[in-house]
């Protein structure tokens, strides 16, 4: 697989954080994003008139903290809660109760076993086990007792070394979709750089609309194009123009 085309201004960007703009940490709030990518993601906000957007599956107050000082459009925990380019926030109802009741079983596993770091996001749960990945069918297993308890109204989704309660009819696709049918986006060619097996459902909706699915990093993947990595990723995007004025932050 090739890397993708160089950035054009009228195309609209859409990235996943960890593994794909932050090298992967230890733990969730250890991620850090370095301050030359900071500044090639403002170089191709001014290049694309804004058309910029994080899609992740982190909460949008922990995407904020990560991008201090670049406050961007953004679909958090897989399009759970969305912020817009004109800086309204939507989310999702989701009843807390079988949230918390999830939460409260999981925290009493992960107590049990050293490791194992349960995060809760608001409207879905994750469960970590990057530092101990011996324990990754335990973790799986513990995570589909409780979507079987909670009922349709939640789904079980993998990662790299975590796996996810998330609620249903929620993807990365289809917060994309949202994206593009809001100015700036709208009209516009959709492009989105993604690392994980959470990234499939945004690389099939980006295709299915004539536009550039870009992989990031080795494994199988619906993608077309591919790029090695966060470095990789930060020399694709463009260099800031010192002489060129940036956008005005979103919010």
């Amino acid at each position: 697989m090739t890397p993708p085309p160089s950035p054009r201004p009228e195309w609209a960007y859409f990235f996943d954080i960890d593994g794909t703009l932050s090298e992967l940490a230890p733990t969730p709030a250890l991620a850090r994003l370095a301050p030359a990518l900071r500044l090639r993601l403002g170089a191709l906000r001014a290049l694309c008139g804004g058309a910029v957007a994080l899609v992740s599956g982190r909460a949008l107050g922990d995407i904020d903290a990560i991008f201090e000082g670049l406050r961007l459009p953004a679909a958090g925990q897989h399009g759970a809660e969305r912020r817009d380019a004109a800086g309204r926030v939507v989310h999702l109802k989701v009843e807390r109760a079988p949230i918390d009741a999830a939460h409260a079983a999981l925290a009493r596993l992960a107590a049990r076993h050293r490791g194992l770091l349960l995060e809760d996001k608001g409207h879905s749960l994750a469960l970590h086990y990057r530092a101990a990945p011996r324990l990754a069918g335990f973790a799986h297993r513990a995570m589909r007792a409780q979507q079987r308890l909670l009922g349709d109204g939640f789904v079980v989704q993998g990662g790299k070394r975590l796996v996810e309660l998330v609620p249903s009819g929620t993807d990365k696709g289809r917060a994309i979709l949202a994206f593009l049918a809001e100015p700036p986006f709208a009209g516009r060619l959709p492009v989105f750089l993604g690392d994980d097996v959470s990234d499939e459902p945004a690389f099939a909706t980006v295709e299915a609309r004539g536009g550039i699915s870009v992989k990031v990093g080795p494994g199988p993947t619906s993608a077309r194009w591919r790029l090695s990595g966060v470095e990789a990723v930060r020399q694709w995007l463009p260099a800031p123009d010192a002489s060129a004025p940036l956008l005005a932050e979103t919010g």
